[in-house]
């Protein structure tokens, strides 16, 4: 399938969102948010993604809503922020976090607005020691979206997130790394190779378990833990009988690299 704002590629068992509006630090639009559920859908539906990369072309990860875009409807009278939001970034995000699959986010320059709340989306952050971040809604007179308020508490902590989202302070790659947005920082120069490398390692673990630990803990962030521990129990049963324990019994035994499928 062709796209027009973003790239899609599979390679090595991983697939590759790439944001493609460069000149606009891919700033997001309808267009984009629709282009990125489409590949997420691919990716949902092939055997062969087992991990997914959502990064930007040039120099931003992306530098939140396109102004412009709501600009040029607002003159057309045709501005409907809620069925904006509820249409395409809502939906995108919650792709994201539903996804059966590892999601890693490249940071590779500025994450911005809903920029951030994408990222914050994704299970892993990696970022380029030239990423910045910032919940710059207030900056406009807005609230964060996208997840924003769901999504940075969780990762920060609810102090330091009301913080970030009611001074739009721009924070560098090492002070996300200090507070826990990131998960690491790499120079500008060896990040490409990194997140491939990183990403490339995810891809190559048992998928179904990761995708069950993802259901698990989002479950159990709302759950008690006697309900928990249940989950738990019926999940570890179901994966005792893949092809991916019997092959991490069997190398272990032997002493070598597990091989995992992903089934």
């Amino acid at each position: 399938m062709g796209y027009e704002q973003i790239t899609y590629e599979i390679r090595e068992g991983v697939a590759w969102i790439r944001l493609n509006r460069p000149d606009k630090l891919n700033a997001l639009t309808s267009k984009l948010a629709s282009e990125t559920m489409e590949a997420l859908e691919e990716t949902a539906s092939d055997a062969a993604v087992r991990c997914v990369v959502i990064t930007g072309e040039g120099r931003g990860f992306s530098a939140g809503q396109d102004l412009t875009e709501f600009q040029a409807e607002q003159e057309g009278g045709t501005l409907d922020v809620a069925r904006h939001l509820r249409s395409g970034y809502n939906r995108m995000i919650g792709q994201i976090a539903r996804l059966q699959k590892p999601v890693v986010a490249g940071v590779n320059g500025v994450a911005a607005g809903a920029g951030l709340s994408l990222a914050l989306a994704c299970d892993v952050r990696i970022a380029s020691d030239a990423a910045r971040f910032t919940q710059a809604f207030i900056k406009i007179g807005l609230v964060p979206d996208s997840g924003g308020t769901y999504l940075l508490p969780r990762v920060v902590g609810f102090a330091k997130a009301v913080e970030l989202s009611i001074t739009g302070d721009v924070v560098d790659a090492a002070e996300a790394l200090r507070m826990g947005l990131v998960s690491r920082v790499v120079p500008a120069a060896e990040f490409a190779a990194e997140l491939e490398r990183y990403a490339t390692t995810l891809a190559e673990m048992p998928t179904r378990a990761i995708g069950a630990t993802k259901v698990l803990m989002a479950e159990g962030l709302r759950s008690s833990l006697d309900e928990t521990l249940e989950r738990e129990a019926v999940a570890q049963a179901e994966h005792a009988g893949s092809a991916d324990f019997l092959e991490g019994v069997q190398a272990f035994l032997e002493k070598r690299p597990p091989r995992f499928t992903g089934r």
